[in-house]
C-alpha cells in the first residue's frame, strides 16, 4: 500500500484538567475507511513519571499492536479498532475513578 493511500482522519487532544491529564487520539485510514495506524493515549505526568507521562496507551507503531501501561509495554490481541476504542475508554474510566 502506498503511503499516499493513507490519510490521517483523526488528530485530537482533549484536556480533562490539570490534575487529571489529557487524552490523545490519532487514526490513519485508507480511502475505504480501514484503520491502518492508530495511537490512543491517556497522558498524566502526575500519575506516571516515565514514557512521557503516558499512563495508558495503545498503538500499532513498529509493526505490531501493543499496550503501554505506566512505562511497561506488552503485546495484546487486536480484533477491531472499534473494540479497541471501547477497551481503551473503559480502562481510562476505571483509572479516573481510582484517582478521584
Amino acid at each position: 500500500m502506498a503511503r499516499d493511500d493513507v490519510v490521517k482522519r483523526v488528530d485530537e487532544e482533549f484536556v480533562l484538567s490539570k490534575r487529571r491529564g489529557k487524552l490523545r487520539e490519532e487514526v490513519w485510514e485508507t480511502a475505504d475507511g480501514k484503520v491502518v495506524k492508530y495511537n490512543l493515549a491517556y497522558i498524566n505526568p502526575r500519575m506516571c513519571g516515565v514514557d512521557n507521562g503516558r499512563v495508558l496507551g495503545y498503538d500499532n507503531s513498529h509493526g505490531h499492536h501493543h499496550r503501554h501501561y505506566m512505562g511497561a509495554v506488552e503485546a495484546f490481541e487486536f480484533t477491531t479498532f472499534e473494540a479497541l476504542q471501547e477497551r481503551f475508554q473503559k480502562e481510562v474510566r476505571e483509572l479516573l475513578e481510582e484517582g478521584r
